[in-house]
């Protein structure tokens, strides 16, 4: 594949880089030899050549040019310069009529700010344009570009990288089977097997194919990507937070957000989230889901043993560490009776806030038309259930277990006795009810496998 991928970009080339040029080579030095060979006029060349086609001159230790065909071999400290264009080699050869040059013995062309090396290379004067291959390097003011092959166009301040690429600057590195790159705009396309390590944020994303926008500050990434990011907590725990999506789109502005977008999945220590819209705002600790289009599902999360949903969801982190989640509008949350297959606790709301303390559900506040169904035990056993309504509620929790309820405004339950409760549990539940199986797990993520 990469070997095809080189040949379609040749080919592509092959009418503008056509032209031919007869101009002689003139060549001069210390000592001159001559010899006809089959034919052919033969000039050897040593100490001190100067040779000139052109605005092309090329200085080396020895040459033997080719009268006939208009070509040169060039032998030791070889330069070659074109305007702001220098190349450096021990050995090559040059061109005449199709005026370019071409080294396998470790070759080095400058640009201004640009140093291009590789193994072995070309350089075609007339469209300034340079084809580099095995353990190619360009490094400028900004960044650093390694790949397999390279072609430069100088004029167009554009490279063309094709295997095992990796471009890196002090803040991130990017990795991709192949990468186009403008140096003028910082714009930069990746495709296939695309990496962006971000060390600045801590964080990873894979993909298929890569859009780094420096103007507009944007890098979207589509191709099933994948972010992974690891936190290390005030007490020294490590979390991960893994997402992927069908798309994502990093804003490096001030907001500095990534949106994740289609078939969204969330993972972080205890919670996941399904969706089809997320923000994470990285600079605040946050994580926002939408549902912004009534035909979307609505977002669904998971804590521990709890179920939540709602038409958004906002989930804030302090010191790495989860401290509050949000849900507004038609909040649900429902919470698995240990123990039980169909008993649920379940509370209803337009508001809904979730408060944590050293990773422990600590306290719940909900508002706004709020309904309730209740689960009783008494020493341990069954004990019927509890279905309340109220304007807003209070749970308080110990050890992630309800310690105390309180209801406010407009209060009304009704008692439900366990014999009336037991084998028809599936009968209690609130608007809304649905047992999502589709919770998030960390084998479902690529990044974790790898």
């Amino acid at each position: 594949m990469l070997r095809n991928l080189i040949i379609a970009i040749l080919f592509l080339s092959l009418s503008v880089f056509s032209q031919q040029n007869n101009e002689p080579i003139k060549v001069t030095g210390k000592t001159l030899f001559g010899k006809s060979i089959n034919g052919e006029s033969i000039r050897e060349v040593v100490g001190n050549v100067v040779m000139i086609q052109g605005n092309v001159r090329i200085t080396c230790d020895k040459a033997i040019q080719n009268i006939t065909q208009n070509n040169a071999e060039l032998i030791g400290s070889v330069h070659a310069v074109q305007d702001s264009i220098e190349i450096f080699t021990e050995r090559g050869f040059y061109y005449g009529n199709q005026k370019y040059t071409y080294s396998y013995e470790n070759v080095k062309l400058l640009d201004g700010s640009i140093v291009l090396t590789a193994k072995r290379g070309y350089y075609y004067f007339e469209e300034e344009r340079a084809e580099f291959y095995e353990n190619v390097k360009l490094v400028d003011s900004a960044s650093t570009l390694t790949s397999d092959f390279l072609i430069y166009f100088e004029q167009l301040n554009k490279a063309v990288s094709v295997g095992n690429v990796k471009i890196a600057d002090e803040k991130s590195e990017i990795f991709s089977d192949s990468l186009v790159h403008w140096r003028d705009t910082k714009l930069t396309h990746a495709q296939r097997n695309v990496k962006i390590i971000s060390r600045e944020d801590a964080l990873e994303i894979t993909g298929q194919k890569m859009i780094d926008d420096n103007q507009t500050l944007t890098t979207k990434i589509s191709g099933n990507p994948e972010l992974t990011k690891i936190d290390t907590t005030e007490s020294g725990a490590v979390d991960t937070l893994f997402i992927k999506s069908d798309f994502m789109e990093a804003i490096n502005d001030s907001t500095k957000k990534l949106i994740a977008e289609g078939n969204v999945h969330i993972l972080r220590g205890g919670f996941s989230s399904v969706n089809d819209y997320s923000i994470l705002f990285r600079l605040d600790d946050k994580i926002v889901t939408y549902q912004f289009d009534e035909e979307k599902r609505k977002p669904i999360m998971w804590f521990e043993e709890s179920q939540l949903s709602g038409d958004s969801i906002a989930i804030y982190l302090f010191e790495s560490e989860l401290k509050q989640i949000d849900i507004f509008y038609d909040g649900l949350i429902v919470s698995k009776k240990e123990g039980y297959e169909y008993r649920f606790d379940q509370i209803s709301g337009n508001k809904i806030k979730l408060m944590f303390n050293q990773r422990k559900l600590e306290r719940t506040y909900v508002d706004e038309n709020v309904l309730s169904i209740y689960f009783m035990f008494e020493e341990e056993e069954p004990n019927g259930l509890l279905k309340s309504s109220a304007d807003s509620a209070k749970i308080f929790l110990e050890n992630n277990k309800v310690k105390d309820v309180r209801l406010f405004g407009a209060v009304k339950s009704e008692y439900h006795p366990e014999n009336l409760v037991v084998s028809k549990e599936q009968e209690f539940t609130l608007p809304r009810f649905v047992i999502h199986l589709n919770r998030p797990k960390r084998n479902d993520f690529i990044i974790n496998k790898n």
